[in-house]
């Protein structure tokens, strides 16, 4: 078991990030016919509808949630916010926003697996990674009722310590989650492993999300036409 913890607490997580970062990179250089989203809102758009707006927006909040609550320092919140406020303001808002998209993806599940055309055009890693985030955001909602066992904030203390210290590559990260309830780690654990799959995945789409968003405060290009003269566009 210590072979294993030190293993997925200490090792792991730098192989995901790795193979996220330049298999992502890679898909992008070789196979950029493949970075889209496959939508298959022709085929049946009803269910698509509600299952995707509520999935979006419960992994978009859970997600920057995330990764603000754990990467922020202890000291920097401190002199406002204890930790034990801070764990039951995570716990309320990411059980709202994690049962909306627990919800949004069991729809695109039922809608994937249920309609024979759906089902005809669904790639293996489609149905493979709605079933890995099916069970994430349930493993998610599952450390609620953990979490509320220790309202001092300490556990919370601990895996946000734990995640500061990977991505400062400093020591001690596996003994830190030593005692961590097994809910926890296991959600953990899926979580890097979905970072894991990323790059062989439709969820590539989201690099292009975040351009689009870029593309907001790109400047003005300076368009010529022989006809209608110079206009600014973007």
């Amino acid at each position: 078991m210590n072979a294993l913890n030190a293993f997925f607490f200490s090792v792991y997580p730098y192989i995901c990030l790795t193979v996220f970062l330049l298999g992502s990179l890679l898909r992008f250089d070789r196979d950029q016919y493949t970075w889209k989203s496959d939508s298959s809102q022709l085929l049946r758009a009803g269910q698509l509808r509600w299952g995707s707006n509520l999935f979006h927006a419960g992994i978009l909040f859970l997600f920057f949630g995330h990764t603000v609550g754990m990467l922020t320092p202890h000291f920097v919140y401190e002199p406002f916010m204890s930790a034990g406020t801070k764990q039951v303001l995570a716990m309320v808002s990411g059980g709202l926003f994690g049962v909306l998209g627990f919800v949004g993806v069991s729809l695109l599940l039922h809608r994937r697996l249920t309609d024979p055309r759906i089902r005809a055009t669904s790639r293996t890693s489609d149905i493979v990674l709605l079933w890995l985030l099916w069970a994430q955001f349930a493993l998610g909602l599952a450390t609620i009722p953990f979490s509320a066992q220790h309202l001092d904030g300490s556990v919370m203390l601990m895996l946000d310590e734990w995640a500061q210290r990977i991505v400062t590559f400093r020591s001690g990260t596996a003994e830190l989650v030593a005692d961590v309830g097994w809910v926890f780690k296991v959600h953990m654990v899926l979580g890097m492993t979905i970072f894991l799959i990323f790059p062989f995945t439709r969820l590539v789409h989201v690099w292009s999300g975040f351009a689009s968003v870029a593309y907001l405060w790109r400047p003005y290009q300076i368009v010529r036409s022989r006809r209608l003269g110079t206009h600014g566009g973007r």
